[in-house]
């Protein structure tokens, strides 16, 4: 399965993909390319770095919301309101922006960079994407007594119970469980896409996680940003699927109804093509229509005019045995 990239009706690049679909129970139903490629997570691991506020009684004792568990989940657009919902967690546990550890970037939303750059908004760690999730790390380190400071190195009590997490619910063995430091500064971890498929189906079927599925479905528009393809595919089918970018070309997905976790990684780190990829194999598991804007993306030009698109050629293969659902034969 390839993302092509065509100008004038020429092909003039392929992006590879590797997907993989499964079930609750680990069986996989379909898959393109290597379904045991072994890459980094990045941002697709957030849920489960979040399941901790969940599993060890985080939410309860800080009475968190679902908004401030959907932006611990959340590869934000650094949204005036979504950055003060992160404010108000930090305040719940009695942190300050000063604790977060992630740097700024520019927002995710090129029009909210847009808009910042012209108010003269000085950006800190707060505008990370990444900041309702290091507010979480910074929520479970207050709740067990870990100390606050160092949170994102590798041997933090934070960072040992996320990679436990991780491995639980991946199936992975933590000692197999590649790690490196993401983008954000905290530990990202390597698993196979097959893994990552099976721990977003745990998520629609283990009762454990269901704070978690519940707070993304309901709020969208925290998990990403007006715009943004998570956020508006998510609105285009209230309550049926879960979708989470992640960085270099990952991109995963639960669909609710069937328990099926989805996966895929493109192989270059594309994140345009990762969209049109994550958009059809959406549609080959029945999830239709999608908003046409990540199903086929245009390619335009410095003034604005179309002059090719990002397309997606080849399907999933399905396995043997596997129920055919929505999925195309």
């Amino acid at each position: 399965m390839w993302v092509e990239e065509t100008r004038g009706g020429i092909v003039e690049s392929r992006h590879r993909v590797h997907a993989c679909v499964v079930d609750a129970r680990g069986d996989v139903l379909a898959s393109a390319g290597d379904p045991e490629l072994v890459t980094f997570w990045r941002s697709g691991a957030k849920p489960f770095q979040a399941l901790p506020l969940v599993l060890d009684g985080v939410v309860e004792r800080f009475g968190f919301t679902s908004e401030e568990l959907a932006l611990c989940c959340a590869s934000h657009s650094s949204e005036p309101a979504q950055i003060e919902i992160v404010r108000d967690l930090l305040q719940k546990i009695g942190c300050s922006e000063r604790d977060l550890l992630c740097g700024p970037h520019p927002p995710l939303s090129e029009r909210v960079a847009r808009d910042y750059a012209t108010r003269g908004v000085r950006l800190t760690a707060i505008h990370s994407n990444c900041s309702g999730k290091h507010a979480g790390m910074l929520a479970l380190a207050r709740h067990h007594g870990w100390p606050v400071e160092f949170y994102t190195r590798a041997d933090h009590p934070v960072q040992r119970r996320c990679l436990a997490v991780v491995a639980s619910w991946s199936g992975v063995p933590a000692s197999d469980v590649g790690m490196a430091v993401d983008g954000c500064t905290v530990v990202c971890f390597a698993i196979p896409i097959r893994a990552m498929a099976f721990a977003y189906a745990q998520l629609g079927a283990r009762h454990e996680a269901r704070a978690i599925v519940a707070a993304m479905l309901r709020h969208p528009e925290l998990v990403a940003g007006a715009g943004r393809p998570c956020t508006e595919i998510m609105r285009a089918h209230p309550g049926r699927v879960v979708t989470k970018v992640g960085a270099a070309g990952v991109y995963c997905g639960l669909l609710t109804s069937e328990g099926w976790g989805i996966a895929l990684k493109v192989e270059d780190g594309s994140g345009p093509a990762a969209v049109v990829a994550m958009a059809g194999v959406l549609e080959a598991l029945g999830l239709r229509p999608l908003p046409a804007a990540f199903t086929t993306q245009p390619i335009v030009n410095t003034r604005g005019a179309p002059v090719g698109e990002l397309r997606l050629n080849g399907a999933l293969e399905r396995r043997n045995g596997a129920r055919s659902g929505g999925m195309n034969e």
